[in-house]
């Protein structure tokens, strides 16, 4: 089932976490310059067989994400692989490193990328990270980033230069979605929020308190926790102690195992729904806490872009596995990378920035994850592609935000995650 997402106030602003802004980053025009885009009419340079495409991967395989990421990592490896195995007309030079899931320690990672020469990355994943790897590494350096998973509403503001992409979706729709889901589904009246205390968890569990309260809702209590704790019984008798109708959850995995465990050793007959966001919408969680938890529903952005099914499969083909959470989005952010570097014929960033909307919005035939190879192949002979891909079809505006976009919302039901809906928001 496909549903329309209710607008009612995603154009309005959040406030201070990050309302939408109409900030330029094309070319070398400034943050707010009036000017209009006119990257969708650059003309690829054309580039001779063996053309070196340099490529960095900043993933996060262990810490709080440990359990989402590696899936993530293999996704934007992907196409690097199927170019490789398929012949195409370039040399691919890759490297991956682990941000851990920490700020400081993705500052470092990101350090190694740009001291090894890559004008490109693929990550990272966590905001907090994020928006430290490109405040302290990748704007001041000029290098390129497009993130699969992070989605802080601050980051459409941040101050880049042009720099910073993503495919994934802004949390000023999912925490849209959030409220949505907690009022005319549930039928919640009340609600309370636990949140990481990083740029992800203020933030989004800001846009669904706003937008929960827009719907009449009443919001109990708004706590904060801190990852890797040995106890969330505290923060949890915090959030729980007005008695909420819901209790909206923002975490990473490894927190999440113990919140939850601590949840049903003290609360496990509470009749209160329980909502989390795309960092706990993983399948293996009711196996490492021991419980169905069927009164969880979660949301995380949508594999629904008009590519989804040939990117499935070439995923399915090469690990044995169905993608998860933000692995299309990974796939398309090193696909568009990619393809404006193959396009600006340089590995300058400047010059792959200044392409990354021409090859995906600007003139010329149609190519998805199945025809990367012929896409490559288009651009190395000097002439124009559109790229429509597996998470959405990758249209990007003024703020490196994709224009469009879907979310699932999932249930678990014996002890399995399961998408009952989609719904849509955008082009």
């Amino acid at each position: 089932m496909v549903r329309q997402l209710n607008r009612r106030r995603v154009l309005a602003g959040i406030g201070t976490t990050g309302a939408i802004g109409v900030a330029g980053c094309l070319d070398s025009l400034d943050p707010g310059d009036d000017e209009e885009s006119t990257d969708e009419d650059i003309e690829p340079a054309g580039v001779d067989d063996g053309y070196e495409v340099k490529l960095g991967i900043l993933g996060a395989v262990t810490g709080d994400l440990g359990s989402l990421g590696p899936p993530i990592r293999d996704a934007a490896q992907l196409p690097v692989t199927q170019l490789e195995s398929e012949g195409a007309p370039i040399e691919l030079d890759v490297q991956a490193e682990d941000t851990q899931t920490d700020p400081t320690a993705g500052i470092s990672a990101a350090g190694s990328l740009v001291n090894a020469g890559y004008p490109m990355v693929n990550g990272a994943l966590a905001s907090n990270v994020t928006n430290q790897v490109m405040t302290n590494e990748f704007i001041q350096n000029e290098v390129v980033a497009c993130s699969p998973a992070s989605t802080d509403v601050g980051l459409t503001d941040l101050d880049d230069n042009g720099y910073f992409f993503r495919t994934a979706p802004s949390d000023l729709l999912q925490g849209e979605v959030l409220a949505e889901v907690a009022t005319s589904d549930l039928g919640a009246e009340s609600t309370s929020t636990l949140f990481l205390n990083d740029d992800y968890g203020q933030g989004l569990a800001e846009v669904y308190v706003d937008a929960f309260e827009d719907a009449d809702g009443t919001v109990e209590a708004e706590v904060s926790f801190e990852p890797a704790q040995a106890s969330y019984s505290s923060v949890l008798e915090e959030a729980l102690s007005n008695d909420p109708d819901t209790l909206m959850i923002v975490g990473f995995p490894e927190s999440g195992i113990q919140l939850f465990n601590d949840y049903y050793s003290g609360w496990d007959d509470s009749d209160v729904d329980i909502l989390v966001t795309d960092g706990l919408a993983e399948g293996s969680l009711p196996g490492e806490v021991g419980n169905d938890m069927e009164n969880v529903t979660a949301t995380a952005p949508s594999a629904a872009g008009p590519a989804v099914d040939a990117f499935t499969d070439l995923y399915e083909s090469e690990y044995d596995a169905s993608p998860s959470v933000f692995n299309s989005h990974a796939y398309d952010a090193s696909a568009v990378l990619i393809l404006a570097n193959v396009s600006a014929g340089e590995n300058t960033g400047s010059a792959i920035r200044d392409h990354m909307r021409s090859v995906t919005s600007g003139d010329g035939d149609t190519f998805g994850p199945a025809e990367l190879t012929e896409a490559v192949e288009t651009l190395a002979d000097g002439d124009p592609v559109v790229y429509e891909g597996a998470s959405s079809s990758v249209v990007f505006d003024d703020n490196g935000d994709v224009e469009s976009a879907a979310f699932d919302i999932l249930e678990f039901n014996g002890g399995e995650l399961e998408t009952s809906e989609t719904r849509e928001f955008g082009n």
